[in-house]
């Protein structure tokens, strides 16, 4: 281990984990610097192991030994603080004392997803919390990779990797290039395109869900304030509603990512 006390917030040692709680500071910082960051114990060893090569780690005391797996496979800095420090430095409290700053690398392209049969498909959504959460329910309900629009949300971002449970290290996932010409480009690869939308025309869930079930199946999430575009509901194959009661017109786009992947688990695998 090569184990660095650091006794002072502003080492400059230590600018990867500064401010960590600015997301448009750090949008443009962990772009630019080809990093992303990994807030506890567990996240660590989850990006560790599926390969992610570590450029520093940031850790209260008591982490070591819990982190000795990792640590003694790798030469980088690890920079030893108190959790005070560690606080002054980040922005917030780093309630679990272990982060970790990762290189970043896209294990998976859009041709890599379009040769699976289960996709979540998320167009511009914005909230990182969101996102981590549409990856943890598809990897959990047994789908096989998430697309995401040029304009969503960073699956690399803390706050959406936190959420996921490390699951953004080990589900498929790519951000699509071409906007308008997503869905036809997933309908060219085989699949049937099934928005969620507040339509009248709209299927309802558990009737789409009754039917055989296409081979190949794309379900399609749509931003949290305006839902999905014009453009790509005129595209998709089918719209489908969760049918909902006392007068609620519809839920958070997390939680209807998880039950229409529960409904629309593919029952073969």
């Amino acid at each position: 281990m090569n184990i660095i006390p650091v006794t002072q917030a502003d080492d400059p040692r230590l600018a990867d984990y500064v401010r960590l709680r600015e997301s448009t500071l750090r949008k443009s910082l962990e772009s630019e610097q080809g990093l992303f960051i990994a807030e506890g114990a567990k996240i660590i060893q989850r990006a560790f192991i599926a390969g992610y090569q570590p450029r520093s780690f940031l850790l209260a005391e008591r982490w070591l030994p819990t982190l000795a797996d990792v640590l003694t496979e790798t030469t980088v800095p690890v920079y030893v603080v108190t959790e005070a420090l560690a606080e002054q430095v980040t922005g917030f409290h780093v309630h679990r004392g272990a982060l970790a700053s990762f290189h970043r690398r896209q294990p998976w392209s859009v041709a890599d997803l379009l040769a699976q049969s289960r996709l979540v498909v998320a167009e511009d959504i914005v909230d990182h919390s969101n996102i981590g959460a549409i990856i943890r329910n598809a990897a959990g309900l047994g789908w096989d990779g998430v697309l995401i629009s040029p304009r969503c949300a960073d699956p690399l971002y803390r706050r959406a990797i936190k959420v996921a449970m490390g699951t953004v290290f080990s589900l498929p996932w790519a951000r699509l290039t071409d906007w308008h010409g997503a869905i036809p480009q997933l309908q060219a690869a085989g699949f049937t395109v099934a928005a969620l939308a507040l339509r009248d025309d709209a299927i309802p869930l558990t009737s789409f869900a009754a039917q055989p079930l296409p081979e190949k199946l794309a379900i399609v999430l749509g931003s949290e304030g305006e839902g999905l575009s014009q453009t790509w509901l005129d595209q998709a194959d089918v719209c489908l509603r969760i049918p909902m009661r006392a007068g609620v017109d519809s839920l958070n786009v997390a939680a209807a990512s998880a039950i229409a992947c529960y409904a629309l688990v593919d029952c073969r695998v």
